[in-house]
């Protein structure tokens, strides 16, 4: 998937954009890949099949959602089908201006905290009915984190020593038995640095709705342990909310993700912090 696809592709179906530039964005992502069309318009093309099964539930559902959020969201403008080589559907959004958040940009942390969990609970209060349950398309957020228990528990057998395994396996029954009985909300996902936007180094827009869906919005909650710190951390929890069992399987969330990057180079360093968080806070 390159530049050279998405010129292919818009030309064959959206004539009208032939002669406007493509350019990746990077990072690109991984399951998705992001190219900007022109100066108002981006493409979004699915790495693979498990990934385009979101091209759908982002069209139908963006829509429906962006009216009533405090911050700006993807807004689809075209669908387009399988051609020149590729297999799956993919879509054209408008251009979404911001900085990819991380902990430097962030201008005033706590700030950026009491927003993303107003974002949040907007979100959670949007009208659920007909709403995506659970399952492959977000690849099972939304539900039990004990969905992974089997995968969670293979990466602390084969970590061995290189973590403090009976904490984490604390962290990890204190997350599977924090059962849950509300009713279904919305929520994100993906809460992550890469899907926060930031304008002038304050929150301006969320981003890459593909793992969303209706359920548990225990699998938001992460963000406290990959990006907020401190009194911003203290602040995103009490402005979010939600009793102790959403922040016991929330850290679950937190710990598995960690647990299955742990050994990957590119990602170590970041995933030794989340452990140490996940376990002490």
């Amino acid at each position: 998937m390159d530049a050279g696809l998405v010129r292919r592709l818009i030309a064959a179906q959206f004539p009208a954009w032939a002669d406007l530039p493509v350019a990746p964005v990077v990072p690109g992502g991984h399951d998705h890949r992001t190219f900007r069309l022109g100066d108002e318009l981006s493409v979004r093309l699915p790495s693979g099949e498990a990934y385009a099964l979101q091209v759908e539930k982002e069209q139908r559902w963006l829509p429906a959602l962006a009216p009533v959020l405090p911050l700006p969201i993807p807004e689809p403008v075209a669908r387009g089908v399988p051609g020149e080589g590729y297999p799956f559907a993919w879509s054209v959004y408008r251009w979404l201006d911001g900085e990819p958040a991380t902990a430097a940009a962030i201008a005033d942390p706590v700030e950026l905290a009491l927003s993303l969990a107003g974002f949040l609970r907007a979100l959670a209060a949007v009208s659920a009915e007909g709403g995506p349950a659970p399952g492959p398309h977000n690849f099972h957020r939304g539900g039990p984190v004990a969905y992974y228990e089997d995968e969670a528990l293979r990466a602390v057998e084969a970590l061995g020593d290189r973590i403090p395994r009976e904490r984490v396996l604390a962290v990890w029954e204190d997350a599977v038995s924090a059962s849950w009985d509300g009713d279904p909300v919305w929520f994100h996902g993906d809460v992550a640095e890469g899907n926060l936007l930031l304008d002038d180094g304050r929150l301006a827009a969320v981003i890459d709705f593909g793992t969303s869906g209706v359920g548990d919005p225990a699998c938001d909650t992460v963000i406290a342990w990959t990006l907020l710190r401190g009194a911003a951390r203290d602040a995103f929890r009490e402005a979010l909310g939600g009793d102790a069992g959403l922040w016991a399987r929330g850290r679950g969330w937190a710990l598995w993700k960690a647990l299955i990057t742990y050994d990957d180079p590119v990602s170590r360093v970041t995933s030794r912090e989340v452990l140490a968080d996940a376990q002490g806070a």
